[in-house]
């Protein structure tokens, strides 16, 4: 292992005190988020504390809607912030790449429009909309060459944990992306991409007792993943110029000089600037997955 390797390891594994939590937040009061899978982990965290409070008093003064969809067409004119973390597919494609990319990047394009206007408008601060995906050390830890291995990436490999590592590769990709795209179409929608760290969350649900012996001395209270969310969605720091970083445990921004994974890097890297164009090429693959279905 490599001296980048252990640095990189230690630095997500054993991240410093987070500088920017709920505290450091101002009010939100008339903004719009939404933050997909947050039944559970991290997600939970962010969304718990105020959650409860806010349904039980909109509850009071406004009725359930007839129609709850046409509801949300409303809101969503005028979405600002989005948190992918995505439910299950039942498409029949491979179950990681399924629910973190290909349906993500749907959803993605489908609130898109609405992320534009939000952009786009004369009060909207600059830099402010952002789409967050969020990707894992299993990306750079558990990956094959390139991150991605277009010819069974369909179907998957029998390991689960090469194809939720995959998955997450596949996220970083579409974060840079979406990056690129907003920036040539100047749509003002800032992307970024973020390992939340490692957490005591649902996913660790049925693991053996002794491999949550030795497993356990690495994880971490899921309110630090939130931490790190929060800063890839709110902190200031995070401006136009910055879209397409990768944030790192409790909330710091990584330059890709700082990544082990070269060859990731590399594939992440457009062809004109002498890599593989990998991002562009996963984003049109996944289009491809979908498009019988929409």
């Amino acid at each position: 292992m490599s001296l980048t390797s252990l640095r990189n390891l230690r630095t997500q594994w054993f991240p410093p005190k987070a500088a920017f939590t709920e505290k450091e937040l101002p009010s939100q009061k008339g903004r719009v988020f939404i933050v997909t899978g947050g039944n559970a982990g991290w997600a939970n965290m962010v969304l718990q504390e105020r959650a409860e409070n806010a349904i039980q008093s909109i509850m009071k003064v406004q009725p359930m809607p007839k129609s709850p969809g046409s509801m949300f067409s409303g809101i969503m004119r005028e979405l600002e912030r989005t948190w992918w973390k995505p439910a299950k597919t039942a498409q029949g494609f491979e179950a990681m790449v399924g629910m973190h990319c290909i349906a993500t990047l749907l959803f993605t394009e489908l609130v898109r429009p609405q992320l534009r206007a939000a952009a786009t408008a004369p009060e909207t601060a600059r830099g402010s909309v952002r789409v967050v995906w969020t990707s894992s050390f299993l990306a750079e830890g558990a990956s094959p060459e390139n991150g991605i291995d277009f010819t069974v990436l369909d179907k998957g490999t029998k390991d689960r944990t090469r194809n939720y590592a995959v998955s997450k590769v596949g996220t970083w990709m579409l974060r840079q992306e979406l990056a690129r795209r907003s920036h040539l179409d100047r749509e003002n929608i800032v992307s970024v991409v973020q390992n939340p760290g490692n957490l005591y969350a649902g996913s660790y649900a049925g693991t053996p007792a002794v491999a949550m012996f030795f497993i356990s001395p690495l994880l971490h209270e899921a309110k630090f993943g939130a931490y790190t969310e929060l800063y890839a969605g709110l902190s200031s720091e995070i401006t136009l110029e910055k879209s397409g970083a990768y944030i790192i445990p409790w909330g710091r921004i990584r330059p890709d000089m700082d990544c082990p994974r070269r060859d990731i890097v590399a594939a992440m890297t457009s062809a004109e600037d002498g890599g593989l164009g990998y991002p562009t090429r996963f984003w049109e693959w996944c289009e491809q997955q979908w498009k019988p279905f929409v």
